[in-house]
């Protein structure tokens, strides 16, 4: 038995997330558009009929564009706090619409979804872990700081896409407003290169198979710079980067 996780577009652009066994899947975020969606999932040879549930980490539009559209579409339920949907823009339809309580387990056929809360600037902002097959993949990007709960769940992952959002000194040097950088580095704001790598090197579950960083600012990192960095620290861990412009392959991690 087996997992299979893959990025279907990951940045400020756009998040979206599957992770699935063979008979069904869950995306974490959809916020690329229905048609997009369907155009990559079908070159990644993956079927839009396996996915059975939407997990919303909150309400920013780069997380949620594409939600509406998909659920009514394909009668996906997607699944979202009160307070979160209540921030958003989304129309859902009533029966579609599921709530969730941090660290409640939602099932999803054979799969073990769990919602933890994380720190940014949003009303009700949440990250997952799935979990099938005794094999456990987590979705963190979005992330002002490392607390207690990320560093555990990161600990139970067998892979995980992981945010490394700037370089300190690409942002410091860069164009942006002091403002806007201030934002991208509080609390409510986003991981540092540093910051995930210390959270990896540090709390990564003993013989961690994949890491995927995501959310690369477009204006202030370098995949390649990141995939580098990274990779001085891997230790057998594959790392990949989950590109802002197109699909990453289909991961699978077989059940030992």
């Amino acid at each position: 038995m087996s997992l299979y996780f893959a990025s279907l577009n990951s940045g400020s652009n756009g998040n979206c997330y599957y992770i699935g066994n063979e008979h069904e899947a869950v995306l974490v975020d959809a916020g690329i558009s229905c048609r997009e969606t369907e155009r990559r999932m079908i070159r990644m040879g993956l079927s839009i009929k396996k996915i059975k549930a939407i997990f919303i980490t909150h309400e920013h539009t780069d997380h949620t564009r594409g939600a509406e559209v998909l659920s009514r579409k394909y009668r996906i339920p997607v699944y979202i706090t009160e307070a979160t949907y209540r921030g958003s823009r989304l129309n859902l339809e009533p029966q579609l619409m599921v709530g969730f309580s941090a660290s409640e387990v939602v099932r999803i056929g054979c799969l073990q979804v769990f919602p933890f809360p994380k720190f940014h600037d949003a009303s009700e902002p949440h990250s997952f872990t799935v979990s099938g097959n005794d094999i456990t993949v987590g979705v963190f990007t979005d992330i002002g700081t490392v607390c207690e709960h990320l560093a555990h769940h990161l600990g139970q992952c067998h892979a995980a896409f992981l945010e490394a959002n700037y370089d300190e000194e690409m942002l410091e040097t860069g164009h942006y407003p002091i403002y806007l950088k201030r934002r991208i580095r509080s609390m409510e704001g986003h991981l540092s290169n540093d910051q995930a790598l210390d959270l990896f090197t540090t709390h990564r579950r003993p013989g961690m198979q994949f890491l995927v960083l995501s959310h690369l600012s477009a204006e202030n990192n370098d995949p390649r710079l990141v995939h580098e960095l990274f990779s001085r620290h891997a230790n057998g861990t594959r790392i990949a980067i989950a590109s802002r412009y197109e699909e990453s392959e289909v991961f699978c991690i077989r059940q030992p």
